[in-house]
């Protein structure tokens, strides 16, 4: 059966690719081409590929952390995110994000689909000085990398087939809802006030939330503590990391301008700062300073100042940087590991980081470093915006947990989401792929 099914999804795909301009209706291209700036394309060209680079530093980080019989099934998650999101992307989930808006929940995909319309002589509302295309290939990796974070949760005892579905079905709806209620001109959650830069809700908290939904799902691996494959990939894939991130903070900028600067600038200095953070704490609790922690703890600053980047001054981006680092910190340590087995502690970081930095937008978030803010944040003695991004905080977390659940319930009726206790004795690299280190 599942052979059958592979092969009319890629008959489909042939088909769709080859007739697209007479199957779908095309949008005529304009007659004169729109003038766009070359610099601010120059850069989101550069910024789209450093954000592309991280899916493949996210498979190194987990990648190391898990046991040696697990690490290319778990690099290999990741990579396949960039394959399979690119193509459903083009086909129909672009046009859910940010195709015309269905009561401001969901986009109509009928005039994106296979890109119909996506052209290079156009532009997106809110980035006008670049082809249509790029902001279109731009948002394409954030999709991309949104489940490929879930797969450190389930890591180690996941069938890969399974996954794939879940993939698909997360993109499809939980993914582009939250990207259209979100970035959309018409969203829901855009025209509350809700302010989200990079991320904090659309990718973050919704993997987040998504994985603490399939570690519970899943159940507990056979065996919880294992020692990490290679540190040293974890050291690798975190430096790939936060060198990308500047293309996924900065480049939301949609121009090389000083915002675009500004967010360079808090992202630096939040990673830095929550690095710092991680160890030191882990030093007052009596345990030693280690690669994993320091890794760790940059990458939960990078999560938190995401949805921040662009909205608030240096000082406080090392104040967030530190305060989410402590918080993720506390959580992992705390986490009911007996119980829930999160195997790289997605929730704790990602999930209670991207919460951390959004809660920290709503009070630090300031006119003068970005003048589309329209309420300010707490500390400057307005309320209207934290009250917003606290609503948005509940809303996404209910729905994306929830949400993610039930596909986790689907997937499972329809094929097994956990590999049998032999093949996950044996390791997923051997049983799923036939392959080893």
């Amino acid at each position: 059966m599942r052979k059958i099914i592979l092969s009319v999804i890629l008959i489909t795909i042939l088909v769709l690719s080859l007739f697209s301009t007479q199957i779908l209706s095309a949008q005529p291209a304009p007659s004169t081409s729109v003038l766009f700036d070359t610099g601010d394309t120059a850069w989101m060209i550069v910024a789209t590929a450093l954000v592309l680079l991280m899916t493949p530093g996210l498979g190194f980080f987990y990648g190391g952390m898990v046991g040696k019989k697990n690490v290319i099934s778990t690099m290999l998650q990741s990579f396949m995110a960039m394959v399979i999101v690119t193509l459903l992307w083009v086909l129909i989930a672009f046009g859910l994000s940010f195709g015309p808006s269905i009561g401001g929940v969901i986009g109509n995909p009928s005039s994106n689909l296979f890109f119909q319309g996506v052209g290079v002589n156009t532009a997106w509302s809110l980035a006008p000085t670049i082809p249509f295309m790029l902001f279109a290939l731009f948002q394409a990796k954030f999709a991309i990398i949104t489940p490929a974070l879930i797969t450190g949760a389930f890591a180690e005892r996941i069938r890969f087939w399974a996954y794939l579905l879940f993939m698909v079905l997360f993109i499809l709806f939980v993914y582009t809802p939250l990207c259209h209620m979100t970035w959309h001109p018409d969203g829901l959650l855009f025209n509350l006030g809700v302010l989200d830069f990079a991320g904090g809700t659309v990718v973050h908290m919704s993997a987040g939330w998504a994985a603490l939904a399939g570690a519970m799902f899943l159940g507990k691996r056979k065996v919880q503590k294992v020692s990490p494959a290679r540190i040293t990939y974890v050291l690798l894939g975190t430096g790939l990391l936060w060198f990308g991130w500047f293309g996924f903070n900065a480049g939301s900028a949609m121009g090389a301008n000083g915002l675009a600067v500004q967010a360079l600038g808090t992202t630096t200095v939040a990673a830095a700062a929550a690095a710092m953070a991680w160890v030191f704490l882990d030093k007052i609790l009596g345990h030693k300073l280690s690669a994993l922690g320091a890794c760790i703890g940059a990458v939960v600053g990078l999560v938190a100042i995401t949805p921040a980047a662009g909205f608030v001054s240096i000082p406080h981006a090392v104040f967030i940087g530190i305060f989410s680092s402590i918080v993720s910190n506390l959580v992992v340590s705390k986490f009911p590991k007996g119980k829930i087995d999160d195997a790289l502690d997605v929730f704790a970081c990602h999930g209670v980081g991207g919460m951390s930095g959004m809660l920290l937008t709503g009070v630090f978030a300031s006119k003068a470093v970005n003048s589309g803010v329209t309420d300010q944040g707490l500390i400057f003695g307005e309320t209207t915006l934290f009250l917003h991004q606290l609503v948005a905080l509940i809303g996404v977390s209910a729905f994306a947990f929830i949400a993610s659940y039930i596909l986790f319930f689907i997937v499972n009726k329809i094929t097994p989401l956990r590999v049998s206790e032999e093949k996950e004795e044996l390791g997923l690299d051997i049983s799923q792929h036939g392959e080893y280190l």
